[in-house]
Order: structure tokens, then C-alpha cells, then sequence
């Protein structure tokens, strides 16, 4: 007990440290959060003065405290947000008190009696209908919090205009403090180190992309990396092992996208982005660097499975699959740095390099083609090969993805008007295939192998591939 006790200040002390320490940590990582913190204690001062400023409090009364819960209310971290929730509570809260006003004064034309029961079928009727309209998805994603408000303004408004007789007088104080207080939160939002939905979201998008082809460069370098040192290929493997997680936030990112675009559409104009910004082609990108992280998933699944004595298979087929990787990457670190300095991609290499990731595809179709023959003969493992077939058919369905990819962000480069880039851009028909494709591209090449039968085995031999010319040639 007296040992809890001696311990008590030290363990007091070490919270005070972590707690700082987390403290310093969350404002490096972004000091954006502290100039929420300050705009959010400046707005609730602003709106207090309602209460310590004698003839304001003697204009609004007690409904001056309107004002302070929607301070508390609508002030979000993005100005997208701010206004989104500012907007729908101002608008809401308009005609939400206009109806109720409209309501009492409907109401009393049925007399004492019949007052209640009028009431009462308008709140069912109203509120009913405005809450089954929560469930559509466009009101849903923009209008929810309007809706919400407004069953809530419009109840408060009509039911306590049974017992109020200076209805108008009720409403008028209000609504005029819930607008003051939205006024308020609205001007502090975009004047002092405004955060923007939209500018975050397309950060997100480009650092989406990044990340992927931080993937593919380390799965291209290591899992097709293969050396006669086991122990040093397994320390390698070790210490760049963490290109495997780059992928994985890029998975779970469609809610915080969905929110940010949403945000986005209510923000006005501001730096290199229109008032009428096509957000909704950065979801549509954001959907395609979703299911090439799920081809990335599949592809992480076989780097641990790598195989520490590769087969000649494994080999041959090497060379191709590293470049269909790496020169995937290298798309998408291209598309990454068009949507960041908010450039066309068509005037980039993007072209040039998925153009040499396809050649490497049919690199890979040719030596396919090759086994083929051999898997025909018994002469090669089925089982032995299928991982590393499974692997090229997942770069070559990573390779399709970013053709999309590819079309998506040149549709976000028209409609956003992006700047065209200063050097010319490249035709893919006048790009030559890389030097070391050459032979495979001339003509038709049909693979010829040699079996000699010997006594207690079979030796293989393979004899050159024979070239045919095309046609006319």
C-alpha cells in the first residue's frame, strides 16, 4: 500500500509526459488541428457576447444560448463540412419555423377542441414524410442533417405554440440566433486557415496512386529478385518488406473519399479548383485504385511463397514479369504526379510506359506458350510453375486496371481543365518496343524442341526458336 502510494506522483508525471507527447505529436502531424481548436474557441466567444453583452441579451433573452449550440453544432474540421451543416440548419430551421408558425395559426381555426388534434396530425404527417425521405440516397448524402433539423425545429415550433401565445416572437428570437450562430461559424471557417474538403480529397486520390505503385516497384525488384544466397535474399526481403502495407489504405478509403467529395460540393471556389470542380470523377478513380489494391492484395499473398531454388520457368519468365511491375509503377507514379501539379497525363510518359508494360505481357504470352508444349510432353511440374503463372496473370490484370486508371484521370484532366504540359506529347504507335523485344516482335515465333529418349531418363534439348516473317515481308 505505502509502495502505491510512493509510486503515485511518478506515475502521475509519466501521463503528464505521454500526454504531452501525444499532444506535440498530433500538431506536427497536422497543424491544422490547432487552428480548428482556435476557430472553434473564437466563434464560441463571438457568439457569448449575446449573453454578456447587455443590450444584445435584453434583444434575444434566453434564446441567445440558440446561438452558442449551433457554434458547438455545425463547426467541422473542413469548410465543406462547416458549410454543409450551416446551410441545412439555416434553411431548415426557416422553414421548419415558418410551417410551425403556419401550423398554430391552421390549427386555431378548428377551435380549442379540435386545435390538439390538427397539431398532432401535422407533426405525424410532416415528420413521417420528412424521415422516409432520409432514406434516399441523394438526400441522404447531402440533406440528412437539414432533415433532421427540421423535424426537430418544426415539432418544438408547433407543439409549444399550444401553450405559447407569442408564437411569432418565439420563432423570430430563434431562428435569427441559430442564423447568427451559423453566420458566425461560416465567416470563421473560410477566413482564418480555411480547410479545404476538396483540396484534401484530391491529395488522398493522388497519394492513392502513389502508394500503389510503391507496391508494384517493391513486389517487381523483390519477389522476381532471385539469389544464390538464401540468407541474404531473406535479410533483403526483410528490410524492404514494408512497400507489402502500402497498398492496404488504400482499401478502407471509400467512406473518408465519399465524405471528403460530399464536403467538397458545398465548398465555393477557391485556388486551382472551379466552383463546379468535378468531384465525382475522383470517386470514380478512387473505385479503380480500389480494385487494383485488390489485385495487390492477391499479389502479397505470394510474396512470402517465394521460391528459394527457382526452376528454369521461373527464370525465363523473369525478366518479363519484373518490367510488366515495374513499368506499371511507373504509370502510376506518372498519373500520381499529373493529378498533384494538376497537369494532362497525355503529355506525359504514362503512354510510353504502359506501352513497354503490354510488350512485356506478350513477352510473358510467348513463353506461355513454350511451356505449353512442354507441360504437353510430362517434361515440367504443373504444380511446381502455377504460383509464378498465377503471379504474371495478376500483373496482367493490374496492367488492364491502369488502362482505366489511365482513361479516368485524363477524363478528370478535360473536365477540370488542367494544364497542358510544356514538353510534347508522345504517340504510342511511333514508340519502338524496348531493344531486348525486338526479335519477339518481327514475326511469329513457333517454339521447336528436341526429345532424345535415354535409357533410364530423358534429355531435353531445345534448339532455337525458329522465326517466321509476316506476311509480304
Amino acid at each position: 500500500m505505502i509502495s502505491h502510494i510512493l509510486d503515485f506522483p511518478r506515475k502521475v508525471k509519466d501521463k503528464v509526459v505521454e500526454i504531452v507527447e501525444k499532444t506535440k505529436k498530433i500538431g506536427n502531424d497536422d497543424p491544422r488541428k490547432i487552428w480548428h481548436a482556435f476557430k472553434v474557441g473564437l466563434a464560441l466567444t463571438l457568439v457569448s457576447m449575446f449573453y454578456y453583452y447587455r443590450p444584445l441579451y435584453d434583444g434575444f433573452g434566453q434564446s441567445a444560448i440558440w446561438a452558442i449550440l449551433t457554434v458547438v453544432v455545425v463547426f467541422e474540421f473542413t469548410a465543406g463540412a462547416t458549410l454543409c451543416k450551416c446551410l441545412n440548419r439555416g434553411f431548415a430551421t426557416l422553414t421548419a419555423g415558418a410551417l410551425g408558425v403556419g401550423a398554430k395559426y391552421f390549427a386555431d381555426l378548428f377551435g380549442k377542441e379540435g386545435e390538439p388534434i390538427v397539431l398532432g396530425f401535422l407533426v405525424f404527417t410532416l415528420g413521417a414524410l420528412a424521415t422516409f425521405t432520409r432514406f434516399f440516397p441523394h438526400m441522404k448524402r447531402r440533406y440528412d442533417y437539414g432533415i433532421l433539423i427540421f423535424v426537430l425545429t418544426f415539432s418544438m415550433v408547433t407543439v409549444s405554440g399550444y401553450r405559447v401565445d407569442e408564437i411569432l416572437e418565439l420563432a423570430h428570437q430563434r431562428l435569427s440566433t441559430i442564423l447568427i450562430g451559423a453566420a458566425t461559424c461560416m465567416i470563421v471557417s473560410l477566413v482564418i486557415c480555411p480547410v479545404w474538403a476538396g483540396e484534401d480529397l484530391h491529395k488522398l486520390i493522388s497519394s492513392h496512386l502513389e502508394k500503389l505503385a510503391t507496391f508494384l516497384e517493391g513486389f517487381g525488384s523483390e519477389y522476381f529478385s532471385f539469389s544464390e544466397n538464401d540468407q541474404s535474399g531473406k535479410n533483403s526481403k526483410e528490410d524492404k518488406k514494408g512497400f507489402l502495407e502500402a497498398y492496404k489504405t488504400v482499401l478502407n478509403s471509400k467512406a473518408s473519399e465519399e465524405s471528403l467529395a460530399n464536403f467538397a460540393w458545398w465548398e465555393p471556389g477557391h485556388g486551382c479548383f472551379r466552383l463546379r470542380h468535378p468531384w465525382k470523377q475522383y470517386l470514380k478513380i478512387g473505385v479503380l485504385a480500389r480494385e487494383c489494391a485488390c489485385h495487390l492484395q492477391a499479389l502479397s499473398g505470394y510474396f512470402n511463397s517465394k521460391p528459394q531454388a527457382p526452376t528454369e520457368f521461373h527464370k525465363n519468365i523473369q525478366d518479363a514479369c519484373k518490367k510488366m511491375s515495374i513499368e506499371s509503377s511507373k504509370v502510376l507514379k506518372e498519373l500520381s504526379t499529373s493529378i498533384t501539379t494538376m497537369t494532362q497525363p497525355s503529355s506525359s510518359s504514362s503512354a510510353t510506359h504502359l506501352h513497354y508494360s503490354k510488350a512485356a505481357v506478350d513477352d510473358f504470352k510467348i513463353i506461355l506458350t513454350t511451356t505449353q508444349t512442354l507441360l504437353y510432353s510430362n517434361k515440367l511440374d504443373l504444380l511446381q510453375i502455377f504460383p509464378a503463372i498465377t503471379v504474371a496473370s495478376i500483373l496482367i490484370d493490374v496492367i488492364n486496371c491502369l488502362e482505366k486508371i489511365l482513361e479516368a484521370v485524363e477524363e478528370l484532366s478535360v473536365q477540370a481543365h488542367f494544364m497542358k504540359a510544356k514538353n510534347n506529347e508522345v504517340s504510342v504507335a511511333s514508340l519502338p518496343p524496348p531493344q531486348h523485344h525486338q526479335l519477339l516482335h518481327r514475326g511469329i515465333v513457333k517454339p521447336v524442341i528436341d526429345v532424345d529418349d535415354i535409357e533410364g531418363g530423358a534429355a531435353v534439348a531445345y534448339s532455337a526458336p525458329e522465326v517466321k516473317p509476316p506476311a509480304g515481308k
